[in-house]
């Protein structure tokens, strides 16, 4: 049965869940230089919430779920999320996208609970336009 479905009549399929506001980068297409002010914890889905949103959206079709930001891996244990929604029977595939910085500290954790992809959002393969883009240095850290 498919409940879910875009206006030319195609399954929806797959979701975004971003599960922070907070960024290490300060992109020029995403936030301006000085940043912005950041929501507060009680305005953020709790994990539970990010549980219960992923139930509810794979009984009604759902079977992929990316988890976004801000910068998803900036938020604590998201490994232990990432194990917690795979319990859940019918997700397919659980995807995360990410600017990479804190990748290498966290991929090994990442795999082992779980997670089927990694999307890296790589700005640049140039030094001086990633910096330019991201108004950070940290090419080398994403590579």
């Amino acid at each position: 049965m498919d409940l879910l479905v875009d206006s030319y009549g195609r399954r929806i399929k797959s979701m975004r869940i971003s599960i922070t506001d907070k960024c290490n980068f300060r992109c020029t297409y995403c936030m301006p230089a000085e940043g912005l002010p950041w929501l507060k914890k009680a305005e953020i889905l709790s994990y539970e919430e990010i549980e219960r949103i992923t139930r509810v959206a794979v009984s009604i079709g759902i079977e992929q779920i990316r988890l976004t930001g801000g910068e998803p891996l900036v938020r604590r244990d998201v490994p232990e999320l990432v194990r917690q929604l795979r319990k859940i029977e019918g997700l397919r595939s659980l995807s995360l996208t990410t600017n990479g910085i804190l990748l290498k500290q966290q991929a090994r954790a990442l795999a082992e609970a779980g997670l089927n992809r990694i999307n890296v959002s790589l700005d640049s393969l140039v030094r001086e336009k990633f910096a330019q883009l991201t108004r950070r240095d940290q090419f080398e850290r994403v590579l």
